[in-house]
């Protein structure tokens, strides 16, 4: 092997493997594991496609070692094949931001429009005047969430707000940035008289998640 058939073959095949994150439905849902495993029809529902196009954009992720799937009867469970592939996504999301400014801008119309662009980040906080709220599924809290949040699923806020401590500001998070759930949570706390902010980190942008 000449040093330029080194040179192509490896090459070619990091190519082929940054080529599995050129899509926003795979990029999505590489997102969405970084918060815990998923079924087939989870990454479905929550992607907003159909299920053969979740099964497929699955497949790319696995055949780049991006993913690794076990089988739970008759259910296929898809997570990340390591935490290299979080970090990737994570480092490929702020080159992004960093270079297209027009991200940022849309996410802060789309939380002015709701008035939930008010948000507060893990350095700022302070456990005598705020109280984490975790508003993900269940499953993914316990597959890691921030030390001291309480779990209340978005779905299930609205019944379950005597829990909250009305003294303390609330702090909202989900699955990070890009995710809208904590948002509905901020909405819904401050109609019902609670003070509440969104937090822009998540468990898997923190390093010590508990």
């Amino acid at each position: 092997m000449t040093s330029r058939e080194m040179k192509n073959e490896v090459y070619s095949t990091i190519a082929g493997i940054a080529k599995a994150f050129s899509n926003p439905n795979r990029l999505e849902i590489l997102d969405l594991l970084s918060n815990g495993e998923k079924s087939v029809e989870e990454v479905a529902a929550q992607t907003a496609i159909s299920f053969a196009n979740a099964s497929q954009h699955l497949q790319v992720l696995k055949k780049a070692r991006l993913v690794r799937l076990r089988k739970d009867g008759n259910k296929v469970i898809y997570s990340l094949a390591n935490r290299k592939v979080a970090e990737a996504w994570t480092a490929i999301k702020n080159l992004a931001e960093t270079v297209e400014p027009t991200i940022g801008l849309t996410l802060q119309q789309y939380r002015r429009a709701r008035q939930t662009d008010q948000s507060i980040c893990l350095t700022e906080l302070d456990s005598a005047r705020y109280q984490l709220l975790d508003v993900r599924p269940a499953g993914e809290y316990h597959y890691a969430h921030l030390p001291g949040a309480l779990s209340i699923p978005v779905n299930e806020l609205e019944l379950r707000l005597a829990e909250l401590p009305k003294e303390k500001t609330i702090v909202a998070y989900c699955r990070g940035t890009y995710c809208t759930m904590a948002d509905a949570a901020v909405q819904l706390l401050r109609s019902r008289g609670f003070n509440a902010v969104r937090l822009e980190e998540s468990p898997a942008d923190a390093s010590n998640p508990a």
